[in-house]
């Protein structure tokens, strides 16, 4: 007899050093395994090719889990000059191979103009989506779609290295949401007239949480489901850079009921953290045209 694995009611944000070869879908499943938790989402894909931080959200965490997929991020990216591939990485098929004659300078030049807003063409090996269906799939049937340009920011880009004999560039970049970094590698390479593709990628940061602090399946594995829990960063750390505002016994009771209350001497634009006097956080609110505190976006009531 087949017993079901009863599934946990557990709460928070787990920081994950996702491995190489792992799709985001394929990590998470993992950590919802180690940690038999009902409900887990993540926070912004990376490809099987990238490692790095991938924030996932825990239960009630996941109702928070967009000011994340929304946030700036940044990059540890390997880029290969002088060959194209059909993915715009080292996954894919060389397309051409082109002789490299690239200074550092003119490297270091070059990569200063993509800094600032830019215009970027989404690759056809992403998961956008064109009449309901990812645009990979069309890629991989040979189709090829238009797609706009779209508007990204690339705060910085940071030269780390550069191997004249491997033709092998290192940077470091700090960009907004929607960024795709093999398109970069590929417009850095046509920029420099003998074309790239990104050969490794690894995210450094997601908003204000850093990889350093990222634990690893193989280290997840090791732990007890307590130690695993204590890792577990809470539920409001993806909106902890929100102003907070604390409300009496009574006055968050009738929030939780879905009342708009009244305060006085709050004086707030957009949303802001709120918190039960005990401590307890109860999730996000904003003023109402009436100067109310309104609720948003509530944990939901546990036993």
């Amino acid at each position: 007899m087949q017993f079901k694995r009863v599934k946990r009611a557990i709460d928070g944000v787990l920081l994950l050093d996702k491995p190489l070869g792992y799709s985001s879908n394929q990590a998470l499943q993992q950590v919802k395994r180690l940690y038999q938790a009902a409900k887990a989402g993540h926070t912004g894909s990376l490809d099987p090719l990238a490692t790095g931080l991938l924030p996932i959200c825990l239960g009630e965490a996941t109702k928070f889990s967009h000011f994340l997929l929304d946030a700036d991020k940044s990059y540890r990216a390997l880029i290969q000059l002088g060959s194209t591939t059909t993915t715009g990485d080292a996954e894919g098929e060389v397309l051409t191979r082109n002789e490299v004659n690239v200074t550092s300078a003119f490297l270091q030049e070059t990569i200063s103009q993509f800094v600032g807003q830019i215009e970027q063409v989404p690759p056809m090996y992403s998961a956008l989506k064109h009449q309901g269906k990812a645009l990979y799939e069309y890629a991989r049937d040979g189709q090829e779609v238009a797609r706009p340009a779209r508007a990204v920011t690339i705060f910085d880009i940071k030269l780390n290295s550069f191997d004249p004999a491997l033709n092998r560039v290192e940077v470091d970049v700090v960009c907004s949401k929607g960024t795709y970094i093999r398109t970069l590698a590929e417009d850095i390479g046509q920029a420099l007239g003998c074309g790239a593709h990104l050969a490794g990628l690894r995210r450094l940061t997601t908003a204000h949480f850093s990889l350093q602090h990222a634990c690893t399946l193989e280290q997840l594995e090791a732990m007890s489901m307590e130690q695993r829990d204590k890792v577990l960063l809470t539920v409001e750390s993806p909106v902890q850079n929100l102003p907070s505002l604390t409300l009496d016994a009574d006055s968050a009771y009738y929030l939780l009921q879905g009342q708009s209350i009244w305060k006085s001497g709050v004086n707030m634009d957009g949303l802001f953290r709120i918190y039960h006097e005990d401590g307890r956080f109860l999730g996000l609110g904003e003023l109402d045209a009436d100067g109310k505190v309104a609720p948003k976006r509530l944990l939901a009531i546990r036993d």
